[in-house]
């Protein structure tokens, strides 16, 4: 095999890794677990992202007709009363809906189990905190996503080329510029509006994550193309550019997104 499709190779399955790590690490993707109660083991997935469009459905797997259950849930950074919602059984399940947010809107909540004089709570130690968004077009969110997890490998890419004996950035680091900006900078914004009415959240307007390390990661790479067109000395800009996209690509998605203040919806 050519060293050269090696490199590419070695690109796409650290992109695809990376991708993995990112979206199981982030705040948005479900609670899962196993609880225990009496000699009955249940297996529970827990939302925590929601469309504004629809309940949120809680739904457990629960044969043992014996065992019943509610569900406890408040708006999120407020002094609400829990809202109590007994989980209602169809079949083998316990269900139960909660109704939506405002875009933005956060919700905790969290589930108590009972069977013959005993009860659990699920998950065990804290409540699940969900965000509702409003339904993004599904012509903006996948080239959002493609731009963005191509702009990932032609980084890696771009950053694996410092090790080829025949080196050639030109082409690689163009495109990685400009997947970055139609990933992040065009459709970012884009999905980030239809889904929560705000077109940039990160500096200096928020401290959203998502937009800062997507920043970040452009101004390295602005400067990695600038020292290509005006120094010799550039491969090791390209390097450190690459670097710092992977470390960025890892940070988990939506960390200090969006979040709706109640208190000054409630003042309205």
């Amino acid at each position: 095999m050519k060293k050269k499709n090696l490199l590419w190779i070695i690109a796409i399955i650290i992109t695809i890794l990376s991708a993995y790590y990112q979206r199981v690490t982030g705040p948005t993707y479900p609670v899962s677990g196993k609880a225990k109660l009496g000699n009955q083991i249940i297996d529970y997935k827990l939302n925590r992202s929601n469309s504004t469009s629809s309940n949120l459905k809680i739904e457990l797997k629960v044969k043992d007709e014996k065992v019943s259950g509610n569900v406890y849930w408040k708006r999120y950074k407020t002094n609400d009363d829990w809202t109590v919602l007994k989980l209602e059984r169809n079949g083998e399940y316990l269900i139960a809906e909660i109704p939506p947010q405002p875009r933005a809107g956060k919700i905790e909540y969290r589930i108590e189990l009972f069977y013959e004089g005993t009860s659990i709570l699920i998950p065990e130690d804290e409540a699940v905190i969900l965000r509702f968004k409003d339904d993004v077009p599904v012509l903006i969110l996948i080239p959002h996503i493609l731009f963005i997890f191509l702009a990932m490998v032609f980084s890696t890419r771009s950053g694996l080329e410092y090790f080829n004996p025949e080196k050639n950035y030109g082409k690689l680091v163009h495109l990685t510029l400009a997947f970055i900006l139609l990933g992040g900078f065009v459709f970012g914004p884009l999905v980030q509006y239809f889904a929560f009415g705000e077109w940039w959240t990160g500096i200096p307007f928020g401290f959203d994550l998502t937009d800062n390390k997507t920043l970040i990661a452009l101004i390295f790479w602005l400067i990695a193309f600038y020292k290509m067109k005006k120094s010799q000395n550039f491969e090791k800009w390209i390097l450190i550019a690459a670097i710092v996209m992977f470390i960025v690509f890892l940070i988990p998605h939506s960390l200090f997104g969006s979040e709706l203040d109640y208190s000054k919806m409630n003042m309205k």
